[in-house]
């Protein structure tokens, strides 16, 4: 049985969102999670965009070469998303507004 390691990297959007600056990048933070050896990313795009951008799921899709697991409501506009990005796994996610991170799914 293999074990395989998957990093969520929304805690560093988080950060850079909250100091408004472009640091810490979760580009940045998951191609080092691929160089030490993770086997995949995830990455929440959610419908407030709080943390993780349009513009990371798009620079990742191109640079990431581990699997994309991406969290996302059920929406038209997330499922339109997912279509265009094509990661290699989709989690459905609920959100609600006031929450400060995901809690369910």
């Amino acid at each position: 049985m293999s074990i395989y390691l998957g990093v969520n990297i929304d805690h560093i959007a988080t950060i850079r969102q909250a100091r408004g600056t472009h640091y810490p990048s979760p580009i940045e933070g998951a191609l080092l999670c691929e160089q030490s050896g993770a086997d995949s990313i995830t990455l929440h795009l959610r419908e407030d965009r709080r943390h993780i951008q349009d513009a990371d799921v798009e620079i990742l899709r191109e640079k990431l070469t581990t699997k994309m697991n991406l969290e996302m409501a059920t929406t038209n506009e997330m499922i339109a998303i997912a279509g265009k990005i094509k990661p290699e796994d989709c989690c459905l996610v609920p959100e609600k507004r006031e929450e400060l991170t995901t809690e369910g799914g």
